[in-house]
């Protein structure tokens, strides 16, 4: 691949941005630095852990930079010394004051997976599913001191299907982003002198995950409570209660939506191998892969048939552990 012209700097961390650093450097861009959130304890022992983008950036020998905040003067300093064309940033976790927006030639890019301004924010996979939003997409935004409020130099879109879930969706955008990334990097000038302002009447807020929210409430409507399963799927992971018990919803699909009973929201109605219906506020879900307490994911047919089966018909699921 023939190197590319432009100096290029890379800020992030998840799996998400990993996958638009390899793409840099499968590309040929000269990226002297990489600047990623410090090592984290993870896993039952606690031990610090790299980040993905850390894990490639070593691979490739550049050098990495993990500092708390980039308000120091030290840490600009050494920034400005590095003559970046460009920052690329994907999914960091780390504000960016308007100084360290100023030092590369060319500004710094954020790869940001939603079609601004809609779901500006910390969670815009996950939010885009949850909402029943028929499309999403990715964005290079030239970024500005506001939360996502910088022009667009670049879109492209992606369904949102009733079968997606938020894990399928980020692998469907870490690829479009990295190619739309690239796309852009190589005719950059061009696209900034066109880049669109974003209408900022039409914004909406992709708030964090907060793992109590993926409780799910089955007097919520069956539509409603299956996105809310595709969209914390695999994190933070849908759960609910059976027999005053923690049980994890990975799969289900929506048989009614519109139904009523008069059993109350979180009835099983029938369980069998095809799944365990339940009643919602509004409809009625079945429940087609689940996981119990300190085991593994299994097809519903699979724990019907163990000694462990929670799911009696009659019984309500959703109550409050005690």
């Amino acid at each position: 691949m023939a190197a590319q012209t432009l100096r290029v700097g890379f800020a992030g961390t998840p799996e998400f941005a990993a996958k638009h650093l390899q793409a840099l450097l499968q590309h040929g861009f000269d990226v002297p630095l990489v600047l990623t959130q410090p090592d984290r304890p993870a896993g039952r022992g606690k031990k610090l852990m790299p980040s993905p983008t850390k894990i490639v950036a070593e691979a490739a020998n550049i050098p990495v930079w993990q500092p708390t905040s980039l308000k120091d003067d030290p840490i600009q300093k050494n920034l400005a010394d590095q003559n970046l064309d460009v920052l690329v940033v994907v999914a960091y976790g780390m504000l960016l004051p308007q100084a360290v927006l100023d030092i590369p030639r060319y500004g710094c890019l954020n790869v940001h997976a939603s079609l601004l301004p809609r779901w500006r924010g910390a969670a815009p996979v996950q939010r885009a599913v949850e909402a029943g939003d028929t499309e999403t997409g990715v964005c290079i935004m030239q970024m500005e001191a506001g939360l996502d409020t910088g022009p667009v130099l670049a879109v492209q879109t992606c369904p949102i299907t009733s079968r997606t879930t938020a894990g399928s969706l980020f692998s469907e955008l870490e690829t479009l982003g990295a190619k739309t990334l690239i796309t852009t990097l190589q005719d950059l000038k061009n696209l900034q002198g066109q880049a669109e302002p974003q209408d900022h009447d039409k914004s909406t807020y992709a708030h964090k995950i907060v793992k109590a929210e993926a409780f799910i409430d089955f007097s919520q409507s069956a539509l409603t409570v299956d996105r809310k399963i595709r969209a914390f799927y695999p994190f933070p992971g849908a759960f609910t209660s059976a027999n005053n018990e923690r049980l994890r919803i990975l799969e289900a699909a929506v048989l009614d939506d519109t139904s009523q009973s008069e059993h109350p929201a979180g009835t099983i109605l029938e369980a069998d191998g095809k799944g365990i219906q339940v009643q919602c506020g509004a409809g009625i879900l079945s429940l087609t892969q689940v996981q119990l307490p300190g085991g593994k994911a299994l097809a519903v047919k699979d724990v019907l048939n163990s000694n462990k089966n929670p799911f009696a018909v009659g019984a309500i699921l959703g109550r409050p552990l005690a």
